[in-house]
């Protein structure tokens, strides 16, 4: 068995609206350093798998399937740990 992350973010070419307003608010903060903000979201659950490549095999599938919008968004898989 094998916890895992999925990361699910707007692919670079997708304008993020809500990203630039939490940027201006961080900046008129006094935090002109920072740029570039993203806005994501995770999903973490257990896989019974008998190995890593499999483990990570079926939560690309779920991934693609069901939790993030492959027009819109890319999507990352990691195990977490091995239980």
């Amino acid at each position: 068995m094998f916890k895992i992350r999925v990361y699910v973010g707007y692919k670079e070419s997708v304008l993020d609206p809500q990203a630039e307003v939490i940027q201006g608010a961080i900046n008129r903060l006094g935090h002109g350093e920072v740029s570039d903000v993203k806005i994501g979201k995770f999903f973490d659950f257990k896989v019974s798998a008998t190995s890593k490549e499999d483990a990570i095999q079926i939560a690309e599938k779920i991934s693609d399937q069901l939790l993030a919008n492959v027009n819109m968004e890319s999507f990352k898989v990691e195990i977490l740990e091995e239980l």
